[in-house]
């Protein structure tokens, strides 16, 4: 169902992969967009049990997208270094197949939303906490359940 990567001596580990993935602060979900053309937009996320966990507000193109046609890609770059004098780039990337669903109770939105607030305020998690139950009712949160996943790159 999904090609295999063409330059398998640039291929990462499983544990590569994952490591990056949890380090990155923000992906490229891409989406079929509106009159079949293809969205990316940038979002934070958090990786975790093998599952991308995201967020946004309920009105735009990303969850409508998502409502429309679950299947998605999710792409970080966790390394992007020019070496001039061999002409390349020493880079560290992941992209990420599967289909994305809609947190459908309060209880599944407060677990991804908490993740979020524990990745990104993680010096902050009270007041985090606190501002997620002030705009839970204005909030999507969302998974992508990961069919498919390569990690790209040189060695460091």
């Amino acid at each position: 169902m999904f090609r295999k990567m063409r330059r398998n001596d640039k291929l990462r580990s499983v544990a590569d992969t994952e490591a990056i993935l949890k380090a990155c602060t923000n992906g490229v979900l891409s989406v079929n967009g509106d009159d079949g053309y293809p969205y990316g937009v940038p979002v934070s996320y958090v990786y975790a049990d093998g599952k991308i966990y995201f967020h946004g507000a309920p009105a735009g193109q990303k969850f409508e997208a998502i409502r429309r046609n679950p299947k998605v890609s999710f792409t970080v770059v966790g390394a992007d270094n020019i070496d001039r004098k061999k002409v390349t780039t020493v880079y560290k990337s992941v992209i990420c197949f599967g289909k994305a669903r809609i947190a459908e109770t309060d209880e599944e939105k407060r677990e991804i939303l908490t993740a979020i607030v524990e990745k990104y305020c993680h010096d902050e998690i009270p007041g985090g906490l606190e501002y997620m139950e002030n705009v839970l009712d204005k909030t999507v949160a969302a998974v992508i359940d990961i069919e498919h996943m390569t990690g790209k790159g040189l060695a460091d």
